[in-house]
């Protein structure tokens, strides 16, 4: 706790080497571009729920505008001031997404790579949303992505425990999980980064899988309107093979 902000320290876990877990610039432009069509109005304003080192807001900030970003890790945010010493119009905010409240109101709301799965109590997540939903405009819109449950149990093939390996373009570097499905919905993943000099760099998280009716569940009673389900930003529709999914919803 810190100013009266809960951490669940997922920050000091990756301080220093967060953005290389997510190496692939196409991945981020993507999420951008997604994000971008699907605002109703820039000039409404944009709030990002979880906004970590920027990966997303800071280049979404120049097709946008302003982006407001909130996160309740120190370390984080930390990282994102130092991007922004090379200019990007967004504001960073330490903040709890379950209880943050402002006087602003936004036309998009969005809470992307599995921010919402780091809330561990479908009552933890059901906040969230409604502090999401409260936030946004009449007719503004509230964009999830999250870990997709039926791909993840999948992934295990019927086990609790298993491992796997992505490995870089750069030779000698990558990212090897250990990988356990927890009583509850729970799903802890411990992540080794290999890196070209020799070095290994080592982080836990804890994350509790959805699917996306249970999503929709929290946007209805929240006020909000199921807009879309996809696998991909490009609209693809929803798959249960995805290792992700998106999901789009408006205030009526």
């Amino acid at each position: 706790m810190e100013n009266g902000v809960e951490d669940i320290g997922y920050g000091r876990q990756f301080e220093g080497w967060y953005d290389r877990l997510i190496p692939d610039g196409r991945v981020t432009r993507e999420a951008v571009k997604g994000l971008r069509d699907r605002h109703p109005d820039p000039g409404s304003g944009t709030l990002e729920f979880g906004v970590g080192t920027g990966r997303i807001a800071i280049p979404l900030s120049r097709d946008v505008g302003r982006v407001t970003g909130v996160d309740s890790s120190p370390e984080m945010l930390d990282a994102l001031r130092v991007k922004l010493k090379e200019g990007a119009d967004v504001t960073p905010v330490h903040g709890d997404i379950r209880t943050y409240t402002s006087p602003a109101r936004y036309g998009l709301v969005y809470c992307v790579c599995a921010t919402l799965s780091c809330l561990t109590t479908p009552e933890d997540q059901q906040r969230a949303v409604r502090r999401a939903a409260d936030l946004l405009v009449p007719g503004g819109r509230l964009v999830i992505e999250t870990h997709n449950k039926p791909a993840v149990l999948y992934l295990h093939e019927g086990r609790a425990r298993t491992t796997y390996f992505v490995p870089y373009p750069e030779p000698g570097t990558g990212v090897q999980t250990h990988s356990t499905l927890l009583d509850g919905g729970l799903w802890q993943c411990s992540h080794i980064l290999y890196q070209s000099d020799g070095t290994t760099r080592v982080g836990s998280e804890l994350t509790r899988l959805t699917t996306p009716d249970d999503v929709d569940g929290y946007a209805r009673a929240a006020g909000l309107e199921p807009e879309a389900r996809m696998s991909r930003w490009d609209g693809t529709p929803y798959s249960e093979a995805a290792p992700l999914f998106m999901c789009s919803y408006v205030k009526p």
